[in-house]
């Protein structure tokens, strides 16, 4: 029989991976179901697929673009909320989307006319639905309340790229302006500046050492240009490198942490990501363990992830939630406080999901506030260098000919 490699969060909350024999995808997913598992994947021993699990998916068309997912999400909410049934509606679904979208669609209707559950069918889909959707969709059809849950899944996921979208908009115009800036500066080193030299060099007078400064930049800038643009380029590369090793990633997100205002928006973004998928989980069923491994993987700051492993720990231990949280020392005090509440109230999904509503909001407000300032601050920046190389050439022409006085 053919092996296939799976993985699934245990009943203690262990993400678990292994391989398995078994006939065919659905005999794996059965033989998990039967162990208390909550399957996640299960691929053929061997599947290129399995290995690229991690690795980023560029340029391959073939593949469905996760960026379609809260329409889909929402378009089938809407199908099911009418009265169609789930076969029904993703048949309906296949002509909103064209592409690898549409091919998506179609096996998920086949392996669900097949027999297969909507959760199975998309657990084989890994490219466009991730495990915290997986999990919730299984919650959803175990509980029988798929329709709600694939409106909130909807919600959840058309605000999280909505605020991701906002930034994009955001940054476009400062990038502009620092792009245009830096071309500016380059021609005036590379074009402008060596103009000058032979007019000073003829006065044979003695130059002012600003004005030395900026000729001997303009110089090696003329020499040396190419290496500048190959060495920029290279250490992109040597750091893009280097970012995927964990140790070096996990330092540098513990040290991103530090960095104020930075550090601080980054705690509250990945704090209101965390309590929005886990109160998500928890509201739709999940088991409180499953949902804290499942959330474990969304978290992305790998400081942040690895304290989070320590508080699934300590819940295995049957102990609460807010002190293990207190204990990381990385997550605000607002959340422990809050999430604290949530156990005494016996309320912690709709705590969690309050907390999510309140750093969203404050998450926007401190990006606005900052990309506020960053157009002014690139302007004023790029304006300043301008006006010290302008100054200093100005300040030289006139002493040469003696107009200073």
């Amino acid at each position: 029989m053919p092996l296939y490699r799976y993985q699934a969060v245990a009943a203690s909350g262990d993400m678990v991976t292994g391989e398995l024999e078994a006939a065919t995808r659905d005999g794996v997913i059965e033989l998990l179901h039967g162990q208390g598992h909550v399957p996640i994947r299960a691929d053929l021993a061997g599947s290129v697929s399995w290995w690229r699990l991690t690795l980023p998916n560029w340029g391959d068309r073939s593949k469905p673009k996760a960026a379609k997912l809260p329409l889909l999400t929402h378009q089938l909410s809407i199908l099911l909320q009418a009265g169609l049934p789930l076969d029904r509606a993703l048949e309906i679904g296949q002509r909103m989307f064209g592409g690898a979208e549409r091919g998506t669609l179609r096996e998920l209707l086949d392996a669900v006319r097949g027999g297969r559950s909507l959760a199975d069918a998309m657990a084989a889909q890994k490219a466009l639905f991730p495990p915290f959707y997986v999990g919730m969709i299984r919650a959803a059809e175990a509980g029988g309340s798929l329709e709600t849950t694939l409106r909130h899944l909807a919600e959840y996921l058309e605000r999280r790229a909505a605020a991701r979208e906002q930034v994009k908009s955001a940054l476009v115009y400062p990038v502009l302006v620092l792009t245009m800036g830096c071309l500016s500066i380059g021609a005036l080193f590379g074009f402008v500046i060596p103009s000058f030299r032979p007019l000073f060099v003829d006065s044979g007078k003695p130059l002012p050492a600003s004005t030395e400064l900026i000729l001997a930049v303009s110089d090696g800038f003329l020499a040396t240009w190419w290496i500048i643009i190959v060495a920029i380029v290279a250490l992109v590369l040597l750091a893009r490198a280097q970012l995927r090793r964990k140790l070096v990633r996990e330092w540098c997100d513990r040290r991103l942490l530090t960095v104020p205002v930075i550090g601080e928006l980054l705690a509250k973004t990945e704090s209101a990501r965390i309590s929005r998928t886990l109160g998500t989980l928890l509201k739709n069923g999940v088991a409180p363990l499953a949902a804290l491994t499942i959330t474990h993987e969304t978290v992305g700051n790998l400081a942040l992830r690895a304290g989070f492993v320590a508080v699934i720990d300590s819940v295995k231990e049957g102990k609460g939630l807010a002190d293990p949280l207190a204990r990381t020392k990385l997550f605000p005090q607002l959340v422990v406080d809050l999430v604290r509440v949530g156990e005494e109230t016996a309320r912690l999904d709709d705590m969690l999901l309050k907390i999510a509503e309140i750093y969203d909001a404050d998450t926007q407000r401190t990006v606005a506030r900052l990309l506020a300032l960053l157009v002014p601050a690139v302007t004023v920046g790029l304006g300043l260098i301008v006006a010290l190389v302008v100054g200093s050439i100005l300040t030289t022409i006139l002493s040469v000919y003696d107009l200073a006085a």
